[in-house]
């Protein structure tokens, strides 16, 4: 059963860290699981109180970072509201429907429809759709830099 439970562990971290870039999976949330998964498997008592305050409070840094970086960047390339809301869109309907290409594609698109719906120019409306992009890589690599953060020291904590 220990085997299982490490493959488990193991498989939650990988699909974490594949999350970050493919949105479609479920990238810290499939990180923390895997810390129950080790409880349920190796037992709790190696956890205590800041194991878990400081999991928790990078995990939800996460979610927060997530959103407020990728709207940093379009709203730094000078896009309004609705394009946050595109890009949004985007980010979550694109990887559907062109796989990778959707990756890229739909936050980019979608924040320039948002700026275009408000009125702006086509340049501007490519310009905040570039800003997307900037912010959703940047909240990537953001984020995998702290799920490795969460996995060390999830491995600091067992050992």
């Amino acid at each position: 059963m220990a085997v299982v439970g490490w493959l488990l562990i193991i498989a939650l971290f990988v699909i974490g860290m594949i999350g970050t870039v493919y949105p479609v999976l479920p990238s810290v949330v499939a990180v923390y699981f895997a810390f129950f998964v080790y409880g349920w498997f190796f037992g709790f008592q190696e956890f205590g109180f800041w194991f878990w305050a400081l999991q928790t409070a990078i995990f939800l840094g996460i979610f927060v970072g997530d959103y407020v970086i990728s709207a940093l960047g379009v709203k730094k390339f000078g896009g309004s509201r609705a394009s946050v809301v595109g890009s949004t869109v985007g980010i979550i309907v694109g990887p559907f429907v062109l796989p990778f290409l959707g990756l890229i594609l739909g936050p980019f698109l979608g924040a320039a429809a948002g700026e275009l719906l408000t009125g702006a120019s086509f340049g501007k409306s490519m310009k905040v759709g570039v800003g997307s992009l900037v912010g959703i890589f940047s909240s990537a690599v953001v984020k995998i830099i702290l799920q490795i953060i969460m996995i060390v020291l999830f491995l600091i904590w067992i050992l």
